[in-house]
């Protein structure tokens, strides 16, 4: 697990948020899992690190981006709704702010 899918995790108790299951596959027999998520209500929040890296990371680049691309397409097409994130967005509370928008403003 992450440290940013940790305090993100710690974060959504804190507020008093439904803890969510931390590395869920979703799409069998693929590998594909999600950072956060609850499974019962079809949300998911994806952390996207290493943005700032020089030269970017592998979600920033060819491959990986495409590969991205697949696994969040597929996430929908199986009735996921998924949250993508930064680790700086889980650092100054904005992402556990969506979250709880989210939770509150829908019907989960």
């Amino acid at each position: 697990m992450s440290r940013g899918a940790l305090s993100l995790e710690r974060q959504c108790v804190l507020v008093g948020l439904p803890a969510p299951t931390v590395e869920l596959r979703f799409a069998p027999p693929r590998r594909w899992r999600f950072d956060l998520a609850w499974e019962g209500h079809r949300l998911a929040c994806e952390i996207e690190g290493g943005v700032y890296l020089a030269g970017g990371s592998r979600h920033s680049r060819g491959r990986g981006f495409e590969n991205d691309c697949e696994k969040y397409a597929e996430a929908l097409c199986r009735g996921w709704r998924v949250l993508r994130v930064t680790t700086d967005m889980v650092t100054d509370g904005r992402a556990v702010g969506y979250l709880e928008r989210i939770w509150k403003g829908t019907h989960l």
